[in-house]
């Protein structure tokens, strides 16, 4: 059911458009007639509203010839009835031919208003199109706002079956992903595989005919060149696919940037192999001191209470034996009580530096001076602190990251200079040691044995701490260290050895 005529009349009166709306009302036709008598006026008047039936008196000065031609550029689908002073076939079979709907005598308003009504369910169909052309747009405009701001690209994907390619929607994402205009990728469609690193490119090839084969869906995560681009990009496409009628195969999918989730995995496994290489070093060093330990009880205390034993199982026999035996019996099972005293000292001290009880600024200066007197290496530390409060877990560490910088030195740098600064900031402790050796280098940093840096960082981030190192040829190197002090420890105290 059309509702309410929207007419409007071309040459003439308002008068005019008023008799015929009395017409159509006495018909029992509803309509909005208006008019438009000169012809400078009719475009506005056209996209003034939609209408449904224009009627044109074909006069000279505004033809229906001309009507139709600005209708046809301003884009607007209307049927047009011209009305005529007397009959002539042949003038009307021009106007039918040029796209009039119909033509009739102005004269006969009973053919008019048969006319009109006829039209009525022809008129009715052009507003259902208009509407779903309307509706059509405007879901057209909702999907390209939705594409244009998803974080990625997205596309139709077609293979035909000759095996040619191409796209027949790309997202305005290409130009930001792919560094390709949705018009270029178009035009050119093998250009996305052009842009696959060719180690990439099998896998690539493999997935989308396997998707094809088996229409499942097409699932691939590979590296592209994007043109412009220097750097290399993860990708992740993901599409469905369905056949044609003609045979092909379409895809429609997305096309997302993972590389920074790719370089977060990557780092993940690295971290994780290195956490690894890291345990095994540890166990292994672990295992080093106990034997080291078990070998300075046994062939060091072992031996020298074997010789106490030894010493005393002469005093323990029936024997008659001078004042002057026993006394020097005495003096030698004191000397070597003596070196079980000294040896179990060592072997404590070597365990957990009894210093550290004294605080970690003494601890620091009493490593320094034993790391000069063993190395010949001048070994200065400034502390602006008699000492800093720490607890206990938090000075064992930062004690054993500064003995395992200066092991690294030691061993490495060939320096004849280290100077120490320790020094709490706020709620961090600061520890620097910079040396005036021959400096590491990235490769020296990323070597995969370097576990002495490797142990010192994960310390450091364990106690949720910075850790940085830096050096240079010639220049010497310097580890930092920063540890908020009030951080929670995920380092438990440091197992006793058995």
């Amino acid at each position: 059911m059309v509702g309410a005529l929207a007419i409007l009349m071309v040459g003439y009166s308002a008068a005019e458009a008023g008799g015929l709306r009395d017409l159509l009302e006495q018909g029992g036709l509803s309509a909005k007639v208006d008019c438009v008598a000169m012809a400078d006026m009719l475009p506005g008047r056209l996209q003034q509203q939609e209408w449904d039936l224009v009627l044109t008196d074909d006069r000279p000065d505004l033809s229906a010839a001309q009507v139709l031609g600005l209708l046809a550029r301003l884009g607007l689908d209307v049927p047009v009835i011209a009305l005529v002073s007397r009959q002539d076939e042949q003038a009307a079979a021009h106007l039918i031919a040029a796209g009039v709907q119909d033509v009739l005598l102005k004269s006969d308003p009973v053919q008019l208003m048969a006319t009109i009504r006829g039209c009525q369910r022809y008129i009715g169909h052009l507003r259902d199109l208009r509407e779903a052309q309307l509706a059509l747009e405007r879901s057209e405009a909702r999907f390209r706002a939705i594409a244009s701001n998803l974080p990625g690209l997205v596309f139709q994907f077609v293979l035909e079956s000759d095996g040619s390619v191409f796209f027949p929607y790309v997202s305005e994402g290409s130009r930001s992903l792919l560094g390709l205009s949705p018009d270029y990728l178009q035009k050119k469609p093998n250009s996305f595989a052009r842009l696959i690193v060719a180690t990439d490119v099998a896998s690539y090839d493999q997935s989308l005919q396997d998707s094809c084969e088996h229409l499942s869906a097409w699932n691939w995560e590979g590296r592209i060149q994007a043109k412009g681009d220097m750097d290399v990009k993860w990708i992740s496409l993901r599409a469905t696919p369905r056949r044609t009628p003609r045979g092909a195969v379409l895809w429609d999918g997305i096309m997302l940037n993972i590389t920074r989730n790719k370089q977060i995995e990557l780092e993940i496994a690295r971290s994780r192999a290195q956490l690894e290489e890291l345990s095994a070093y540890s166990q292994k060093a672990k295992e080093q001191e106990r034997t080291r330990i078990a070998r300075e009880i046994h062939d060091d205390i072992g031996g020298t209470l074997t010789a106490i034993k030894c010493e005393l199982v002469p005093c323990l026999d029936n024997s008659s034996r001078t004042p002057e035996f026993y006394r020097n019996k005495a003096e030698a099972v004191e000397s070597l009580v003596d070196m079980v005293i000294d040896s179990t000292r060592r072997i404590a001290l070597d365990l957990r530096p009894g210093v550290l009880d004294c605080g970690i600024v003494a601890a620091v200066q009493w490593q320094a001076r034993e790391f000069n007197q063993r190395t010949g290496v001048s070994c200065t530390v400034a502390c602006d602190y008699e000492d800093i409060s720490l607890d206990g877990d938090l000075a064992v560490a930062i004690f054993r990251i500064f003995q395992e910088a200066l092991t690294n030195i030691a061993k490495h740098a060939n320096a004849s200079e280290v100077r120490v600064k320790l020094a709490e900031t706020g709620s961090q402790v600061y520890l620097e040691v910079t040396d005036n050796g021959c400096g590491i280098t990235n490769p020296d940093m990323e070597k995969v044995n370097s576990f002495g840096i490797r142990s010192m960082r994960e310390r450091c981030q364990q106690l949720g701490g910075q850790f940085h190192i830096q050096g240079g040829p010639l220049a010497g190197t310097e580890v930092l260290i920063r540890i908020p002090v009030n951080g929670q420890s995920t380092v438990g105290r440091e197992s006793r050895l058995n």
